[in-house]
């Protein structure tokens, strides 16, 4: 038939192959999640829309009150002329500092938006002309995670 220390040789080489087959899975194995520490956090809660107007008196906001995390304050500017929109508080003695985001220039009837990650807090929205009286908004509670809501941006 054929010689038996080919024969030997040829079974000799597939367990040798067999065996460092089974050493790569293995280390594949141990290196997928093999971490004890790992932590899957929570997602952010969803962003809310947060509409704001702008006229020759105020600023006016709607709703004043919303709990903590992603929000979009959409601006429309209805007052004579371009304004800068600041979102801002003052965290005096606070275990954080305050924050303080604007947008660029809006224009007479157009519209903006600002993205901010409000956390707990009183803030004013005010617009760059000094005689338009601000908007007060209280911030509450971060708002509950996203984690198991579907379907969202």
């Amino acid at each position: 038939m054929g010689d038996p220390g080919y024969i030997r040789r040829v079974r000799a080489r597939i367990r040798i192959e067999a065996v460092l087959a089974a050493a790569v899975v293995a280390a594949g194995l141990t290196a997928c999640g093999a971490e004890e520490d790992y932590q899957n956090n929570p997602r952010p809660p969803s962003p809310i829309n947060v509409t704001a107007a702008i006229d020759d008196d105020e600023v006016r906001v709607s709703p004043r009150t919303f709990g903590g995390g992603p929000v979009v304050i959409l601006i429309s500017n209805q007052s004579g002329s371009p304004q800068e929109v600041t979102f801002e508080t003052d965290e005096l003695g606070g275990s954080t500092g305050g924050i303080r985001r604007s947008t660029g220039t809006i224009e007479h009837l157009s519209t903006g938006q600002l993205k901010v990650d409000a956390p707990e807090g009183s803030y004013t929205l005010s617009a760059s002309a000094a005689d338009i009286a601000p908007a007060d908004v209280e911030v509450s509670t971060r708002r509950e995670s996203a984690q198991d809501e579907l379907l969202l941006p």
